[in-house]
């Protein structure tokens, strides 16, 4: 039984200024050489005006300009110093913010040596706000190209040439915090700490946000990162602190989290070049675990957008069960092709379930059963079961910013894949992770993080529940799945009432598949993805295991 199959497809010249400005040193010189070619060039043909510079900047007019900028920049002539970049308004207007903003009373910037176009450099500045001082320092870089029009070196105007961390949109701030430190402890009360649980660096970072302010603690002085705000909740950074003037006082925000459980997940993802994981309590929704390997950066955990692979088989059987289409105990023949829209599908390696059961074909992960019903069913049957019964896309208010998952309505081959987790589905280990809960509970429980009662918040609601026949054929599916299916290797001596789902993910361009594993044993429901690396249950299931049974 441990076959977990794939779907294929067949079928002028620069005045130079010699002297030292605070912690530059500008260089004088004649004009270069490549300046003095084109004047040559210009006098053999015979032109009469003169011809515009190309090609690449020479180590001359790199150094001249991006000097010439520091040195403007770091006496305060915002204007000069954007006057020299591809953007002189954009720059000018980030320039003066900077520096009103971020409360920089000395600034001495300091030239390393240019890297062809790139020219690095250190700031050191002094902090003053309201009488507290503190020293500060960094290293940037800033690009430099030629202006196609006039063919005079310019400087590439980019955010991270004031500061690394700077994206667009984003201010760098000093003053009273937006919202107070927290101390952010588990549903026991441990204490969550970044240094303990480096892969929810983010996520105390984002919950501090949102509830620093609704708790007893009281902000201090800081500069930071004020990040922009995101069209998309799901892609909104936290802001970044990056030196604490004056401390203030944390204040306790308890969380749905388990300090054990993130451990155990942590430990599971450790060591993979790209890994997540995400455990719930499916009863209630509450958030057990989060994990990303590597432990900093992007939280593909809960923002992540992957194709879930056969875990969305979960959805697809619940809606041909719903709809009288099929049984466990049904004939569900898995044959080596199926043709929809004209797009020609077939198993891994050609395999076949002449007269199997749609257990059977379940249990096995065999694509072709699931894709041979796409003729029965309209382009949004997918779209409403998911959203409808497993709260796929609704909007979760789950305390932190999470890709709630999409299924979208699609047509013909596209709609066939979406059954089997490609096509257009998309979803991250939290969403894979409720899949496997809601059929545990019996029911769809919003995700959440922090007590909705903190915020009087909403959670999502999904607006039926499968039938009771659909309701228990599927937890018979993944029990057999986890017993004797694909995912049996992973779930092997796993006590309790348990049910298991395995899936694999082609993507373009990528040698292996994503592994996708998702599994409940009792009271917790748990989900995996390793990207690139192959079966779903010998990649992804152990990690999910590993959760399961420190649980």
């Amino acid at each position: 039984m441990r076959r977990e199959v794939m779907y294929g497809l067949i079928g002028g010249s620069v005045a130079l200024v010699a002297g030292v400005v605070g912690g530059l040193t500008l260089f004088g010189g004649s004009d270069d050489s490549s300046h003095q070619e084109v004047r040559a060039a210009d006098a053999k043909s015979g032109d009469k005006g003169p011809k515009v510079p190309t090609g690449p900047l020479s180590a001359k007019e790199v150094q001249t300009t991006s000097r010439e900028f520091l040195s403007a920049w770091q006496s305060g002539d915002a204007a000069k110093a954007a006057g020299l970049t591809d953007s002189p308004a954009t720059c000018k207007s980030a320039m003066e913010a900077f520096r009103k903003q971020a409360k920089f009373s000395k600034m001495t910037v300091t030239p390393g040596t240019p890297d062809g176009d790139k020219v690095p450099y250190g700031v050191s500045a002094q902090i003053d706000y309201k009488g507290t001082k503190a020293a500060y320092s960094y290293r940037t870089s800033a690009t430099l190209q030629r202006d196609k029009s006039t063919g005079k070196p310019q400087i590439v105007w980019r955010p991270t040439m004031l500061h690394p961390g700077l994206s667009k949109g984003d201010h760098l701030r000093t003053g009273e915090a937006e919202a107070p430190p927290i101390k952010a402890v588990d549903r026991h009360g441990a204490v969550l700490t970044p240094e303990a649980h480096p892969a929810l660096a983010g996520v105390l970072a984002s919950l501090r946000d949102k509830y620093g302010d609704k708790t007893d603690g009281k902000p201090g002085v800081e500069l930071f990162i004020q990040r922009a705000k995101s069209a998309k909740p799901a892609d909104q950074l936290p802001d970044k602190t990056l030196k604490v003037l004056s401390k203030g006082t944390p204040g306790t925000l308890r969380t749905t989290l388990d300090a054990a459980m993130q451990s155990a997940a942590e430990r599971a993802v450790k060591g993979k070049k790209s890994a997540s994981a995400a455990a719930v309590k499916p009863s209630t929704g509450e958030i057990l675990a989060i994990a990303n390997a590597p432990e900093k950066g992007f939280n593909m955990a809960t923002q992540g957008s992957l194709a879930p692979g056969s875990t969305m088989k979960i959805v697809t059987s619940a809606l041909l069960m719903d709809k009288g289409l099929t049984s466990p105990g049904k004939k569900n023949p898995c044959p080596k092709y199926v043709t929809v829209g004209g797009w020609k599908f077939q198993n891994l390696n050609k395999s076949e379930i002449k007269d199997g059961t749609f257990a059977q074909s379940f249990a096995a992960s065999c694509n072709n059963a699931f894709i041979s019903h796409a003729k029965d069913l309209g382009d949004g049957d997918l779209t409403n079961e998911a959203r409808d019964v497993f709260g796929i896309g609704l909007n979760w208010q789950t305390g932190i910013p999470t890709f709630d998952g999409a299924v979208p309505v699609q047509h013909d081959a596209q709609m066939a894949a979406s059954l089997i987790g490609q096509g257009g589905v998309r979803m991250n280990p939290l969403n894979v992770a409720t899949l496997a809960a809601t059929v545990r509970a019996g029911s769809f429980h919003q995700p959440y993080i922090v007590a909705p009662s903190l915020d009087h918040r909403t959670l999502a609601k999904a607006s039926r529940t499968m039938k009771p026949a659909t309701l228990s054929g599927l937890r018979y599916l993944m029990k057999l799945t986890a017993t004797s299916g694909t995912a049996a290797e992973a779930m092997a001596g796993v006590s309790g009432d348990v049910g298991a789902k395995t899936g694999s993910a082609e993507v373009d361009n990528q040698k292996k598949p994503n592994a996708w594993f998702t599994a409940y044993r009792d009271d917790l429901a748990a989900a995996a993805v390793v990207p690139a690396s192959g079966h779903g249950g010998s990649n992804a299931g152990p990690l999910v295991r590993a959760i399961l049974t420190a649980g």
